[in-house]
């Protein structure tokens, strides 16, 4: 497909001036006829394999990106080909073509599409990626990469190979929050990182469920035994790798942002304690990680995914010698910078030149704590650290989470911008990934070398 690029900048200017602002929680905060669409020759034609929560999760941001229309949907499950066949109707794509099989759809729909959102299972990752790529589509792919190693290595090849653009899902590498935090606040405020700590707890009710699940036949001819295993795949070994893999993905590849280099070792702790009887995979994981730094220096990074109570979400904390930053990809879950305090810390002065330059906000209001204990007469232990509030960071993300991710991948296809989460990249993070899942498996500490997070 041919792009008028002259065309494609003036026409996305404009519908940015247009973009309304959207809810990180919510992706149907804008009306659809609200949807702004890009002319005819600035149009990128997508399919998807995929249509289940994260399908639909990535649907919501593909309906919202100007110039972009979803041509086929392929899914092995009927009920949610019928909800593709009606979500994408009030944003104007009445004529979107579904699929059970996506060999079918990539040879029907060859001339049609240009490009391939996957959000299938993450064993099926590598074979959907791989036929999309050889079929001369570029791909977005959610993460993992694939819950075996191996399967992430074959398709860095097979990008390579074919040339094609294949964005890997981790979607904080394009979140502006995220971008803001590790090119300006990590690098200028927090001084040198020496500890990282991360956590995702949730709570889960139990197996998923579906009064109308895919037929038997349909279920074994696409490799699955029952429809306990399609519902619910994070949870045996064929088909996922646990809360570490479908959670820690995200998270394990914010340290590797933060310090630049990839773990020399990981130990870790877990178990299967959620279900019973237990299922395959681990439901919860501790490790810990080593990052040898180039001076020498080593900085540790704990990592925890729980699944049997939710207190305290998700959120990841960077502490520094001056500084702690602390994010989430909701930004109610985790957005501020706090300072150190104590001598020879960062004075005041110097923390305000900070707000000044747009790295983070003031304080809203001020902290009453020690005033009322004074009042009270309350005597409060000082032998722990004084902890200075924290500063809101200065960057808000207003749309849905995953949108900044793949309109960087629209913006590498039209015109060569550089992929955030290329595939070598994802590679290094589903190497320390897997690896945590198999230090709690073989109980021992496993140790990396600079080889093995790289492929040949």
């Amino acid at each position: 497909m041919e792009l008028n690029r002259r065309n494609f900048f003036k026409s996305a200017a404009a519908g940015a001036a247009f973009l309304p602002s959207f809810n990180i929680l919510g992706d149907d905060a804008v009306a659809p006829d609200k949807r702004p669409i890009g002319p005819k020759d600035d149009q990128l034609n997508i399919a998807m394999i995929g249509f289940g929560a994260e399908g639909k999760v990535l649907g919501g941001s593909l309906a919202r990106i100007p110039g972009i229309r979803v041509r086929a949907v392929c899914d092995i499950w009927k009920f949610q080909l019928n909800e593709a066949r009606t979500y994408f109707e009030p944003y104007g794509m009445k004529d979107v073509a579904l699929y059970e099989d996506y060999r079918e759809m990539l040879d029907k729909e060859d001339k049609n599409i240009d490009a391939v959102v996957i959000a299938t299972p993450d064993w099926m990752h590598c074979e959907h990626t791989c036929a999309c790529l050889r079929a001369g589509k570029h791909v977005y792919c959610e993460k993992e990469m694939s819950n075996h190693l191996e399967q992430a290595a074959e398709m860095v090849r097979c990008q390579r190979e074919t040339g094609k653009l294949l964005q890997i899902g981790h979607q904080r590498r394009s979140n502006p929050r995220y971008r803001h935090v590790f090119e300006k606040v990590v690098p200028q405020m927090l001084g040198r990182v020496t500890h990282a700590y991360a956590q995702w707890n949730r709570t889960l009710a139990g197996f998923t469920k579906h009064k109308h699940p895919p037929k038997p036949d349909v279920l074994m001819k696409y490799g699955y035994e029952n429809a306990e295993q399609y519902f619910n795949w994070r949870w045996f070994h064929k088909y996922g790798g646990g809360s570490m893999v479908d959670l820690g993905s995200h998270q394990i590849d914010l340290f590797f942002w933060a310090w630049g280099v990839p773990p020399k070792s990981v130990t870790a702790i877990g178990g299967k304690d959620v279900f019973d009887p237990p299922r395959e995979t681990y439901d919860n994981v501790m490790c810990l990680y080593e990052f040898e730094m180039p001076d020498g220096k080593v900085n540790r990074a704990y990592y925890q995914v729980v699944s049997s109570n939710g207190r305290g979400g998700f959120y990841e904390q960077f502490m520094g010698e001056n500084a702690t930053a602390t994010i989430a990809e909701i930004s109610a879950c985790g957005n501020e910078v706090q300072r150190e305090l104590r001598t020879g810390g960062t004075p005041l002065l110097e923390w305000q030149k900070f707000i000044d330059a747009g790295l983070i906000l003031p304080i809203r209001e001020p902290v009453k704590a020690d005033d009322e204990n004074k009042k009270n007469n309350i005597v409060v232990d000082t032998r722990p650290s004084r902890q200075a509030r924290g500063n809101p960071i200065a960057v808000e993300l207003n749309k849905p989470a995953h949108m900044p991710h793949l309109e960087n991948f629209f913006a590498a296809v039209r015109h060569g911008e550089k992929l955030n989460c290329p595939a070598e990249l994802a590679y290094e993070s589903a190497v320390a990934v897997l690896a945590a899942n198999r230090a709690v498996e073989e109980r021992k500490t496993i140790y990396f070398k600079p080889e093995d997070f790289k492929v040949v």
